[in-house]
């Protein structure tokens, strides 16, 4: 994918998204999503967050005395609560923007729309397609970052192939599974493990609870 390529994907998500968000019912609003400690709604506010300043982020950086995980939580937090339309409202107002948060390359917003539309979408058992293209752009995104997920690490030892597209990260044990389970595996969840395949599937941390990521995923 080339950058107007990347742009694109993330104006479709985006917009797909608040189209998600807008049909939330009240409990839907409250349930906990993938990221532990944080419902649905905070995932939400966290997204609209995505054109924040340098000047923006600075304050919560003192405040956090520069914990990285306490930084995104508190900032995301701080959004909230806004009126449930709201939410979607300002995600669909970023489409056709440019414009990132500082020190990101426009592949890690990508990676946070389609990585925390899964962390909203899947334990509510709402449906949400990953498109193939986009997720591998992100995974492999993901992959080459030491931090925060530091997936080689992780994942030393095991070769993750997707079903439906030419993605291929690591060497090792085989690991199987569409493009966007891969993603969500290297970025570091549980959720859809169940539905990955291979030798090396064994060796995966199971769902038995909701990861620890209270940051975002850039």
């Amino acid at each position: 994918m080339d950058l107007d390529d990347v742009w694109r994907s993330i104006d479709a998500e985006r917009a797909s998204l608040a189209d998600l968000l807008d049909d939330l019912t009240s409990a839907e609003w409250e349930t906990p999503s993938l990221c532990a400690g944080w419902r649905v709604r905070d995932v939400a506010a966290h997204l609209t967050q995505a054109h924040m300043t340098l000047r923006e982020a600075i304050v919560p950086a003192i405040r956090a005395r520069g914990s990285f995980d306490r930084i995104i939580r508190d900032s995301a937090l701080r959004v909230g609560p806004l009126p449930d339309a709201e939410y979607g409202r300002r995600i669909r107002a970023m489409v056709g923007s440019r414009r990132r948060a500082p020190f990101v390359s426009p592949v890690e917003p990508l990676t946070d729309v389609l990585v925390h539309g899964q962390d909203i979408a899947i334990p509510l058992g709402r449906p949400r397609p990953v498109p193939a293209a986009a997720a591998a752009v992100a995974a492999r995104r993901a992959w080459d970052m030491s931090f925060p997920f530091r997936a080689r690490k992780r994942l030393a030892g095991l070769r993750l192939q997707a079903t439906d597209g030419d993605l291929v990260l690591g060497e090792g044990a085989p690991v199987e599974g569409t493009t966007g389970d891969l993603l969500l595996l290297v970025t570091g969840r549980t959720a859809t493990v169940h539905r990955l395949s291979g030798a090396g599937v064994q060796r995966l941390p199971t769902a038995t609870g909701r990861r620890e990521e209270s940051r975002r995923t850039t």
